[in-house]
C-alpha cells in the first residue's frame, strides 16, 4: 500500500514565486501542520507560462522554477522540515504555442512523419499537412511571411524549414513545409491533431505508446526513484486514449507512492476501479460546499430566476444545448475526425449522431463496464431528441459497443471535452439561478446537500477510497471557497435577495439578465473586490457564456455596457452604499459557512488539501484571479501569534479560520489514531438540524449550518451532541469538557465549529 499523506498544501509555483520561494515555505508549512507540499507542474513550461501545464521539454525543470538546482534545494528544505513532496504531473498534452522551444514538436514539424517524434503526438497525418492556426483573419496574411535565419517567421512566431526546402520566396517555401499556417479560425473546424478541449496551443501526446510514456515520464521517474516524489497527481486522464491502461504503466513504475486522478465525477458517479488513491477532491468540494446550501430556497430561486430572465430553461435542456454547441463548433475539428471513421454512412448524418449522443452522455467518459449503461442512456435520449436519426444512431452506437473499433477508442476522449467545454465553460455562465452551486465537479441542478447525505458520502468514501483527496479550492474552481461559503447565505433569505437584486437590475439594466444575476451574485460573494478584478471577472464570464459577446468575436457595444455596469457598482454612491450594506449583512454568516465547510473538508475521510492563501478569508475568482500572490509573512506572524496562546474573533482578518486549519491539520499529523473511523454522531433537540457533527474514531467534528435561521428560531436552545468519551477537550478554544451530552449553546459559544479530542491525547500530543 502506497505511503499516504496526511494532508497537503498546493502551491502555484511559478515563474515570480519559483522553487526557491517555494522551498522558504518548508517551515511555515511545518508549523501550519500539513505533511505534504502539493505543487505546480515542474517541467519545462512554455516561457512565461503562469501555470506550468504547457510542458514544451520533460527532460529537465523548468529554468524559469529555477532549474533541477532549484528543484534540489527545495527537496532538502522539505525533507529538513519533514516535508514530503507531490507534483503534479500532465501526461495529456504538450505546449505548441512557441514551437522554437518544444524540441519534439519543432522536429516533427520540420520532418514530417520521418520525426522520430512523429508517433508522439495524435496527429491526423492521412489528412495532409499538418495544419497550424496562427494566421490573422485576413485574406493576405500569409504577405506577412519572412524567411530569417533559415527559419519561417510570421510576426513572433517562429516554424522551422524543412532540408533542402529553403530556397525562394516565403510563400514557395511555405507551400513545401511538412506543415501548413492557417487562419486561426480554422483551428476550431480543421485542425489535424487532438487538441486539449479546444485549446489549439496544446497538443494532444500518445502516452498509450509505451516509448512516448517512457520519454514523458522519465525525469518524473527519477525523481520517484531517487525517494524525492511522494506523489503524484495526474492532470485531466479523461482525455488519454487508455487511462487504465496509463495508470496502471503509472503505478507500477511507482508502486510505493500516493496517487491521485483529476477525474471529475458527475452526481452519484463512481471512481472507475483504477490502481489509483482516489481523485483531486472534486466530489468531496460539491458534497461539503451544498451541506450549507438550504434545499429549501430551490422553488423561490426558480422563481426568481425565470422573472428576471423572462424564461424557464432546465439545466438539463441547457446543457444538452451548450454541450451540442461545443460539439459542433469549438470541437469541430475533433468531430470531423471521429465521423471519417464511419465510411459506410452518410457523413454530416453520422457528424450529427456523433454530435448527438456526446451532447446526451451523461458523464465525461464512459468506462468499463459501466460505460455501456453511459452509452445506453446517451442513445435513448439521443433517439429522443433526434427520432430522425434513429438508423444512425443504431449505425454508430454499434460502433462505439465494439472495443475493436477506432471510433470506440476516440469518441471517450470527445465527449469529456464536450462535457468540460459545454458545461464547466459555457453552462456555468449561462446558468445563474445559484451560482454557489456552479462548480467543478458540481450539479447546479442539486440544490444543497443534507446532512444525511454528506454522511452517507463520507462513510462510503472511508471504507472505499479513503486516501482521496479533498478540497474546497483549487487552480480550477470558479469561486473560492470562501465567497461559495457567503453566497449560501443567499439561500436563507431569498425573498429578501430577490427584492435587492431586482431593484439593482432595474436601477443598472444590462442586455443580458441571466449574466447581470451572475455578476450581481458574484460581486456580493467577493465584496469588497477591486475594481479591476471585478471588471476581469465580468469580461471573463460574458465571453465564456457566449451569449452576448465570445472570445473569438467579441461585441463591443455590449462589453462597453458591461463595463459600465461594473464601473457603476463602484461609482454610484447610492448603490455602493446598498451593495456594501448587504455584502455586509451576509458577512457574519458567510463566515460561520466558511469555517464550517474547512472544518469539515478538513477533519472527513480523505487527503485534506489546502489551496495556497485558503488558510485566511480568500475571495478569489475564477482564474488567473485564484492565482494571484498570497502574503505568506501575514500568515506567518499570524500563526505564530496563536501559538503564543492569542485566541481571534470569527470577524476581522481570518485568523479564526488560520485557528481552525492549524489545530486541524496538527491532529491530524500528530494523532493519526483518531481519524481511523467514521460515525455520524447526530444532535438531539429544536436546533438538531442545524448541526453536523461526525466521530472519525476519537476526534469530533461539530460544525453549524443554516446559521440564520438557526437564529431566527432563537439558537441551540437544548440541542445536545453525545460523546464518545466522558472528558474531552476542544483544540479551538482549549475548554475542558466532561460528560456523554454537550449542549451546542456551550460548545458553540465563542465559534462555530469544534474539534473534540479526548483530553489525554491532546495533553500527549502538546
Amino acid at each position: 500500500m502506497p505511503d499516504t499523506p496526511r494532508s497537503t498544501y498546493r502551491v502555484q509555483v511559478r515563474p515570480g514565486f519559483d522553487l526557491d520561494a517555494t522551498a522558504e515555505l518548508a517551515g511555515y508549512l511545518a508549523a501550519l501542520g500539513v505533511t505534504h507540499l502539493y505543487t505546480a507542474p515542474l517541467l519545462t513550461a512554455t516561457p512565461g507560462s503562469a501555470h506550468g501545464y504547457d510542458v514544451v521539454d520533460h527532460r529537465a525543470v523548468n529554468p524559469q522554477l529555477g532549474g533541477e538546482a532549484a528543484r534540489a534545494r527545495l527537496v532538502r528544505a522539505l525533507r529538513a522540515a519533514g516535508l514530503g513532496l507531490v507534483v503534479d504531473i500532465v501526461p495529456n498534452h504538450a505546449g505548441v504555442a512557441r514551437p522554437e522551444a518544444n524540441p519534439a514538436w519543432w522536429d516533427v514539424l520540420r520532418r514530417g512523419r520521418d520525426s522520430a517524434y512523429a508517433r508522439w503526438f495524435d496527429i491526423d497525418w492521412d489528412r495532409g499537412r499538418l495544419l497550424l492556426p496562427v494566421l490573422a483573419d485576413t485574406a493576405d496574411a500569409l504577405d506577412d511571411l519572412k524567411l530569417v535565419d533559415g527559419e519561417l517567421r510570421y510576426h513572433e512566431h517562429r516554424f522551422p524549414v524543412a532540408d533542402g526546402t529553403g530556397d525562394g520566396t516565403p510563400r514557395q517555401v511555405h507551400d513545401r513545409q511538412h506543415y501548413e499556417l492557417v487562419n486561426w479560425r480554422r483551428g476550431d473546424a480543421e485542425l489535424t491533431y487532438r487538441r486539449f478541449f479546444a485549446v489549439s496551443d496544446l497538443a494532444g501526446l500518445r502516452v498509450e505508446d509505451p516509448e512516448v510514456f517512457d520519454a514523458t515520464h522519465a525525469e518524473i521517474l527519477r525523481w520517484v526513484d531517487a525517494g524525492e516524489v511522494d506523489g503524484i497527481r495526474v492532470d485531466h486522464p479523461d482525455g488519454l486514449r487508455d487511462p487504465a491502461g496509463y495508470l496502471a504503466r503509472l503505478r507500477a513504475a511507482a508502486p510505493q507512492r500516493w496517487l491521485v486522478v483529476e477525474k471529475i465525477l458527475e452526481y452519484g458517479e463512481d471512481l472507475p476501479d483504477w490502481p489509483v488513491d482516489g481523485t483531486t477532491g472534486y466530489d468531496a468540494l460539491a458534497a461539503v460546499s451544498g451541506l450549507f446550501v438550504d434545499p429549501d430556497a430551490e422553488p423561490e430561486f426558480t422563481t426568481l430566476d425565470g422573472r428576471l430572465t423572462g424564461r424557464h430553461t432546465s439545466w438539463a435542456d441547457l446543457t444538452h444545448a451548450t454541450k451540442l454547441e461545443a460539439a459542433t463548433r469549438l470541437l469541430a475539428a475533433e468531430l470531423t475526425r471521429l465521423a471519417a471513421l464511419v465510411t459506410e454512412l452518410p457523413g454530416e448524418q453520422v457528424r450529427a449522431a456523433l454530435a448527438e449522443l456526446a451532447a446526451c452522455f451523461p458523464v465525461y467518459r464512459g468506462y468499463p463496464p459501466s460505460g455501456a449503461r453511459h452509452l445506453a442512456a446517451a442513445r435513448s435520449e439521443a433517439g429522443r431528441r433526434r427520432p430522425d436519426l434513429t438508423g444512425v444512431l443504431d449505425a454508430v452506437t454499434a460502433r462505439l459497443r465494439d472495443p475493436g473499433h477506432e471510433l470506440a477508442a476516440r469518441f471517450p476522449q470527445f465527449t469529456g471535452a464536450v462535457m468540460a467545454k459545454g458545461v464547466e465553460d459555457t453552462a456555468y455562465y449561462r446558468w445563474s439561478r445559484f451560482v454557489a452551486l456552479n462548480e467543478v465537479g458540481g450539479s447546479p441542478a442539486h440544490f444543497g446537500v443534507p446532512p444525511a447525505e454528506l454522511h452517507r458520502f463520507a462513510a462510503t468514501r472511508h471504507v472505499r477510497w479513503p486516501a482521496s483527496m479533498t478540497a474546497l479550492s483549487t487552480h480550477d474552481t470558479k469561486r473560492g471557497e470562501d465567497v461559495r461559503a457567503r453566497l449560501a447565505v443567499l439561500s436563507e433569505l431569498p425573498g429578501r435577495w430577490a427584492e435587492r437584486v431586482a431593484e439593482w437590475m432595474s436601477r443598472a439594466p444590462l442586455a443580458d439578465p441571466a449574466l447581470a444575476h451572475l455578476l450581481w451574485q458574484t460581486a456580493v460573494g467577493a465584496w469588497p473586490i477591486e475594481r479591476e478584478r471585478l471588471h476581469g471577472y465580468a469580461e471573463k464570464a460574458a465571453r465564456e457564456a457566449s451569449v452576448t459577446t465570445s472570445w473569438a468575436d467579441p461585441d463591443a457595444a455590449f462589453e462597453h455596457e458591461l463595463h459600465a455596469l461594473v464601473d457603476r457598482m463602484y461609482d454610484d454612491p447610492e448603490l455602493h452604499a446598498q451593495i456594501t450594506a448587504f455584502a455586509a449583512e451576509i458577512t457574519p454568516p458567510g463566515w460561520s459557512n466558511a469555517l464550517g465547510q474547512k472544518l469539515v473538508q478538513l477533519a472527513m475521510p480523505g487527503v485534506p488539501d489546502v489551496y495556497q492563501g485558503t488558510e485566511l478569508w480568500e475571495n478569489s475568482l475564477v482564474d488567473p484571479d485564484n492565482r494571484r500572490p498570497v502574503d505568506f509573512a501575514v500568515r506567518r506572524d499570524m500563526l505564530a501569534r496563536l501559538d503564543a496562546g492569542w485566541r481571534p474573533a470569527v470577524a476581522g482578518d481570518g485568523a479564526a479560520k488560520l485557528l481552525v486549519v492549524s489545530r486541524t491539520l496538527r491532529l491530524r499529523r500528530d494523532r493519526p489514531d483518531l481519524f481511523g473511523g467514521y460515525r455520524p454522531v447526530p444532535a438531539r433537540g429544536p436546533a438538531a438540524a442545524h448541526a453536523v457533527a461526525f466521530d472519525r474514531g476519537g476526534a469530533v467534528a461539530v460544525a453549524t449550518r443554516l446559521p440564520l435561521r438557526l437564529a431566527r428560531s432563537g439558537g441551540w436552545r437544548d440541542t445536545t451532541v453525545s460523546l464518545p468519551v466522558h472528558q474531552c477537550t476542544d483544540l479551538f478554544t482549549g475548554r475542558v469538557y466532561s460528560g456523554s451530552e454537550l449542549l451546542l449553546h456551550d460548545l458553540l459559544s465563542t465559534y462555530p465549529v469544534a474539534l473534540l479530542a479526548p483530553t489525554d491525547s491532546v495533553e500527549a500530543a502538546a
